[in-house]
């Protein structure tokens, strides 16, 4: 596996175990839970931008 460089959010202090983290490579940018660092997936930074616009924007928000 690639040697990368995670990264999580400002807003997780480093008490919390269970953050999102993320790293870029050459590849994609990868994504992984901090409690579950083997469970990683990947992605391109276009789909991850088009779902980070689309939480921000609340188009997926739905009720049920």
């Amino acid at each position: 596996m690639l040697d990368l460089k995670w990264r999580k959010s400002s807003f997780s202090a480093d008490v919390h175990q269970n953050c999102m983290e993320l790293a870029a490579a050459p590849d994609g940018v990868h994504i992984r839970e901090s409690d579950e660092p083997d469970a990683v997936v990947r992605t391109t930074p276009a789909a991850l931008g088009g779902f980070i616009r689309a939480i921000k924007t609340g188009r997926l928000d739905h009720t049920l």
